[in-house]
């Protein structure tokens, strides 16, 4: 299963302070979190990201606020090999091991990394790389991608971006990276209405 994601965070030179992750899985799920217990005090100094972030983020209160041990959890649910089987009770399935990307994916693939502490307590389910999407546009010699939407800097804007352009790579290019919106579907997967592709 391929997971496309993005976060926003504050560095320093010497340390990364997440700010919000989205990731959107291949088959459409998606889960966006903002960390509340973050350390404000230090962003609300980055001018950059207090220009260019902080306003398109959700309103404080809103769901996507979440503390760190919870986004941590959930997170790891997320990408988790077996997922709830939609429109059956109390039934999983295997959605596949997770395949990570990221657009310039090194600094995220370190947030991520960080939430669960230690490189011991990285879990074992998850990749200790995230492939890089713009690696693969200069692999197939840089092709001029489509322009992005909206809400650039907006963490699931920009993981939905991802996805768009691994998509559009590989109806065009046969790249691995993404699945051509016209085969979104395949092999033994499940068409769900609210989930999309499933393996049952």
């Amino acid at each position: 299963m391929r997971y496309y994601y993005d976060t926003e965070f504050d560095e320093d030179g010497t340390s990364i302070e997440l700010i919000s992750i989205a990731i959107v899985a291949e088959d459409g799920r998606e889960l966006y979190r903002v960390v509340e217990d973050a350390d404000w005090e230090r962003i609300n100094k980055n001018q950059w990201v207090m220009e260019h972030v902080i306003p398109l983020l959700p309103t404080l209160g809103e769901p996507e606020w979440q503390l760190k041990d919870t986004i941590r959890k959930e997170v790891y649910d997320f990408l988790y090999p077996y997922q709830p089987v939609p429109g059956e009770v109390q039934s999983i399935g295997y959605v596949g091991d997770p395949e990570l990307w990221a657009w310039f994916g090194a600094y995220d693939h370190v947030v991520l990394a960080q939430m669960f502490g230690k490189m011991a307590q990285f879990p074992a389910f998850i990749p200790q790389w995230t492939n890089d999407l713009r690696q693969e546009v200069h692999r197939l010699k840089n092709p001029a991608l489509p322009k992005q939407r909206k809400g650039e800097h907006d963490a699931l804007e920009d993981a939905r971006q991802v996805k768009r352009w691994a998509d559009w790579l590989a109806g065009k290019f046969n790249s691995k990276a993404g699945t051509p919106m016209e085969n979104q579907c395949y092999g033994d997967r499940h068409v769900d209405p609210h989930r999309g592709c499933f393996l049952r």
